[in-house]
């Protein structure tokens, strides 16, 4: 080579790595590039798309051709470089050695470190541009790699290793859910919690929303016509379970519309109720809400009773309560019903004690564990092993609670102390969302 100028071997050297920086950032791009986005963007025409995911199919072989590729040419770029120091500095220990270095440091820095950041920032847009240049390198060079490959093959068996013919893309239930709620830059607030709460709804029972038996409005056949009337006609809500002297036996559901328009044609009996009601609609205890949303579907149903295996009620569900577990609340407040919760001057928040914990979590950011008791009366009870006195302070949860009221055997009103510290404003913020 003594007859090639000193500039162009300078000028070889340096197309030399170029050549080995596409290499570099090719592999990093395929190898990091989102699949998913990839099939959207094929899905919509995109030829680069196409092509890298045909090449992201046989991954052996695209990194057979990108590995052989670039050691080929590092190698060429070593040999090119100390001829050249060799024409410079003349042969020697010394001149050899800081060639090589020198080399090494122009390989890391312009061949392989810059060109793979690059290629992992953009690997999104760098991957369908490089598989212009590979997918025809591949077929031209096929024989090689397949040569190449066979040994290695023949390593990967000898180490009893025998990696599947392509990457599973397939995402679990969890990791899809952390990708929604990760996503932060794709789904905007509002959307990327309802995507998570919809994915819930395989975890979450109807025990954990439904209406609890002790708080069921319902009318009892065995009341006088008169107080029924009254009862029907100061209801809020739209249908109503009826039963007959214990809540066990309910008989139907009754549309309070269809009674109104009877009541205001006839005297109120319990025989024309009877004429009215809709055969109750059961729901065994432990359905997961995402499979009483397909029943109600199915059925054509909007309300149902929860019973247990012994067909004992244990509370009611609707299809706006599984809505709200998805959007979260819209509806109004009944009317004469007390308030959930409420801040006070200092800080704390009054809760109803048969609150569900989930709500309070979501609403005021509590870390209530959801395993065992659905309701903050559940867990305080289970707790302590003892229905509290008014004034018993203690922490349950990682959250202090005073006990304000309790009746009837149940906690009926808790005060949520707040946070000391920096921790104060968190749980603030969340009830004036709430209250909002």
């Amino acid at each position: 080579m003594d007859e090639i100028p000193l500039g162009s071997l300078s000028l070889a050297l340096i197309v030399l790595l170029v050549t080995s920086g596409f290499f570099s950032i090719a592999e990093t791009a395929m190898m990091a590039a989102n699949r998913y986005r990839l099939k959207h963007q094929a899905q919509r025409g995109a030829r680069g798309a196409r092509l890298a995911l045909s090449l992201l199919a046989q991954t052996d072989k695209l990194l057979g051709v990108i590995l052989l590729g670039n050691n080929l040419i590092n190698a060429a770029a070593a040999t090119l470089a100390s001829i050249i120091t060799v024409r410079l500095f003349g042969q020697g220990e010394w001149p050899l050695a800081i060639g090589t270095v020198a080399v090494t440091f122009l390989i890391l820095v312009f061949s392989e470190i810059t060109p793979k950041v690059v290629g992992a920032a953009y690997a999104d847009r760098l991957a369908p541009l490089v598989s212009f240049v590979l997918a025809p390198l591949l077929r031209s060079l096929r024989p090689i790699v397949w040569f190449v490959n066979l040994f290695v093959q023949g390593l990967l068996r000898l180490f009893r290793f025998r990696p599947t013919a392509q990457p599973s893309t397939t995402l679990s239930q969890e990791e899809l859910r952390s990708l929604v709620l990760e996503g932060a830059q794709y789904f905007r607030g509002k959307h990327k919690t309802m995507l998570a709460n919809l994915m819930d709804l395989e975890a979450i029972t109807v025990d954990d929303v439904m209406t609890p038996r002790s708080q069921i409005h319902a009318i009892d056949l065995a009341e006088k016509p008169a107080l029924l009337r009254e009862q029907i006609a100061t209801s809020y809500h739209t249908r109503l379970p009826v039963y007959e002297e214990t809540l066990d036996n309910i008989v139907g559901i009754l549309a309070v519309k269809s009674i109104l328009h009877a009541m205001q044609q006839a005297e109120l009996d319990v025989e024309r109720i009877r004429a009215l009601l809709r055969p109750p609609y059961f729901i065994p205890v432990g359905t997961p809400l995402l499979t009483q949303l397909q029943q109600f579907q199915a059925d054509r149903q909007r309300m149902g009773l929860v019973v247990d295996e012994y067909g004992e009620l244990q509370g009611l569900v609707t299809i706006e309560d599984i809505i709200e577990e998805i959007i979260g609340e819209f509806t109004t407040q009944a009317p004469g019903s007390a308030e959930s919760f409420r801040r006070e001057p200092d800080g704390s928040i009054v809760v109803d004690g048969m609150a569900p914990l989930r709500t309070l979590n979501r609403r005021l950011g509590t870390k209530f564990g959801l395993d065992g008791p659905k309701t903050l009366n559940g867990l305080i009870v289970e707790h302590l092993g003892d229905i509290p006195d008014a004034g018993v302070s203690f922490r349950v949860g990682g959250q202090a609670v005073e006990i304000m009221q309790t009746q009837d055997r149940a906690v009926k009103v808790v005060r949520l102390l707040p946070p000391v510290g920096r921790d104060a404003t968190p749980l603030q913020t969340q009830v004036e969302r709430a209250s909002s």
